[in-house]
């Protein structure tokens, strides 16, 4: 068997790509000090910047081979530090700092939210074999984005939504994975893209006070119709779908 012998050039692509990945945890920081300065229109900006980073690496990753060029240094393991960091611990930051809550059940919050979080990641089958995610994913910073700027529910309310997430987890719903579920797969990247394009003008119109009332309904339907798909599509999958019910 014969073993290539990549360039230097072909290692600094590999070296710029797992670096692009690692900046993830960059625009982490940085949403953690914006929250610390109570100015969470940054901190969700920076957020969204971790989702598009995290979107779009594994393609470069393909691009250049990097498993190949450089297999000593592991992409997945450096998604995974970065993952948890943006998914979890900074998006219970937020909903800590953002009084969304009940001031005395406030810090239980957080706490419920990274505990779930870890025992979701150390639970062997979080990805099924045909690529959806088992339990609701780790995407707190979903939750934390409608708590912020689309709900309008009371503190009370919003602890019952954080509980609730909280037992999804661990309930065998099957999730879709956007980048790698196959079935529909171009419907679910496109939806994927409604929704954080139209959660981010939401982001824009609310934080500027843009006196645009038909954009800003527009994009609320967009990022409601959006997630009622992967609602939906969760329910299909798991519970009438031929191909991946009961797998």
């Amino acid at each position: 068997m014969t073993q290539y012998n990549y360039t230097n050039w072909d290692k600094f692509k590999a070296w710029s790509v797992h670096s692009f990945t690692a900046s993830g945890i960059v625009a982490g920081f940085a949403a953690i000090v914006y929250t610390s300065e109570s100015n969470f229109f940054m901190a969700f900006a920076m957020l969204f910047l971790t989702v598009i980073i995290d979107g779009i690496d594994g393609t470069f990753a393909r691009m250049f081979e990097v498993t190949k060029v450089l297999p000593n240094v592991s992409g997945k393991t450096m998604d995974y530090v970065i993952d948890f960091a943006t998914y979890a611990i900074i998006p219970a930051y937020i909903i800590y700092e953002a009084n969304l809550l009940p001031q005395q059940l406030n810090f239980i919050s957080a706490a419920i939210i990274l505990l779930v979080s870890t025992l979701y990641y150390g639970k062997e089958g979080m990805v099924s074999n045909d690529m959806y995610f088992v339990g609701f994913p780790v995407m707190w910073n979903l939750v934390a984005f409608y708590l912020y700027y689309v709900t309008d529910f009371s503190v009370e309310a919003n602890f019952v939504v954080v509980l609730v997430f909280a037992v999804l987890h661990f309930v065998p719903i099957k999730y879709l994975y956007p980048s790698r579920t196959k079935k529909f797969q171009k419907l679910n990247i496109l939806a994927t893209c409604l929704l954080i394009l139209s959660n981010f003008v939401l982001l824009l119109l609310i934080e500027w006070e843009l006196e645009l009332a038909f954009y800003l309904w527009l994009a609320r339907l967009s990022s409601v119709g959006a997630l009622l798909y992967f609602g939906l599509m969760s329910v299909y999958h798991t519970y009438l779908d031929p191909d991946t019910k009961n797998i």
